[in-house]
């Protein structure tokens, strides 16, 4: 029995990680794609694009484990029935309850890990996060600069362009600044050949000294520009944005237990949701996974992917009917969770229970 155990579960696993590696490279990209066109319009720097992603990386995994676990047993499974080494197992004496065992078993050890990571490590690498776009908001035009792209950045219809950076990242060269005035309705333009940053040391306000331009200002539509001609000019570069952002994932699990607001109950819950998730789904995959040779291999996955996508869809529901009092939080997302096990037991225990009784009521009417 422990070789088949060791085989069923390597088979799963197998199936697992597969799956869960494309999905995680989906959600992945698609987040990445996010912060990368955020990095090009000036509100983060490039340089902490992959250090967000890593901190985000336990945020996806407990989202994605479950899914990859449920399809998982039932790719692993149902190749096995295709290939009758279930029937090989079965007439060696192992019976439905005992792979429905084992299975469970080995579920055990994803749920502890979605819940490491849900109650965990994911508030924890958010928090990370929270920190980075907040030091990313506190940053200066000046460092939020990028070689070669225009910026629409923070002081206020500025506009600038840099050609290229010094190594150091101290000195532009090319620079380009255009800023409107929308209560003077004028326009100014600003050209130099270099640019380098200056800190007041009393005052701690910083300056973008520019040198070798000139400077056209005028109300667009008429000729008559002022045009200066400067060795050196101050423009004086603005923080992004003063104010914290605060994160509602970035939360510790101890905080939202102290707390009394119901959206972070809500959220509370939501975490304990998710481990809860695989012991479920693990009771519906051994049954669906359950395949006529006939049917071909991918037949079953159409009804199986619907009932995991209405079950994820209910606790989203429930979860926000909690957030907003429509649901007592002693009910939470409970009921979700037990309609789904109720359908779980009754798809594997309930043809028994039902022949069971039939027995029984022939034997009551016989006597």
């Amino acid at each position: 029995m422990a070789i088949i155990f060791r085989y069923l579960t390597r088979q799963v696993m197998i199936s697992m990680l597969a799956v869960s590696g494309v999905l995680l490279m989906v959600f992945m990209s698609g987040r990445f794609i996010k912060y990368l066109a955020d990095a090009a319009a000036g509100k983060i720097s490039a340089d902490v694009l992959f250090q967000i992603m890593g901190y985000r990386f336990p945020g996806f995994l407990e989202l994605i484990l479950p899914l990859g676990f449920f399809i998982g047993i039932l790719l692993a499974y149902g190749r096995m029935y295709l290939e009758s080494e279930m029937t090989v197992l079965f007439a060696c004496g192992v019976s439905d309850r005992q792979l429905l065992a084992k299975t469970l078993v080995g579920s055990v050890f994803v749920m502890l890990v979605v819940g490491a990571m849900s109650l965990y490590l994911s508030p924890w690498g958010m928090k990370q996060v929270e920190n980075i776009l907040n030091e990313q908001r506190q940053a200066t035009e000046f460092e939020m600069l990028a070689p070669g792209r225009f910026q629409n950045l923070a002081s206020g219809g500025r506009v600038t362009y840099t050609e290229s950076l010094s190594g150091d990242k101290r000195e532009l060269r090319g620079v380009f600044i255009a800023q409107f005035s929308p209560s003077e309705e004028s326009l100014t333009l600003i050209s130099a050949d270099t640019g380098s940053q200056f800190i007041d040391e009393r005052t701690g306000s910083r300056f973008l000294v520019l040198e070798g331009g000139k400077r056209f200002e005028g109300m667009p539509g008429k000729l008559n520009y002022a045009v200066t001609d400067f060795d050196a000019y101050g423009l004086r570069i603005e923080s992004a944005n003063g104010r914290e952002k605060v994160l509602e994932e970035a939360v510790s699990t101890r905080q939202l237990m102290d707390s009394d607001d119901l959206k972070a109950r809500a959220l509370l819950h939501w975490r304990f949701s998710l481990p809860l998730i695989v012991p479920i789904v693990t009771l519906l995959a051994v049954r669906l996974c359950r395949v006529n040779p006939r049917q071909g291999r991918f037949f079953h996955l159409l009804p199986a992917m619907l009932l995991y996508i209405l079950y994820l869809g209910l606790l989203i529901v429930a979860r926000d009917a909690l957030a907003t009092g429509k649901v007592p939080e002693w009910v939470g997302l409970l009921w979700v969770h037990g309609v789904f096990l109720a359908l779980g037991l009754w798809m594997n225990f309930g043809s028994d229970w039902l022949r069971k009784r039939r027995l029984q009521r022939e034997v009551e009417h016989h006597a």
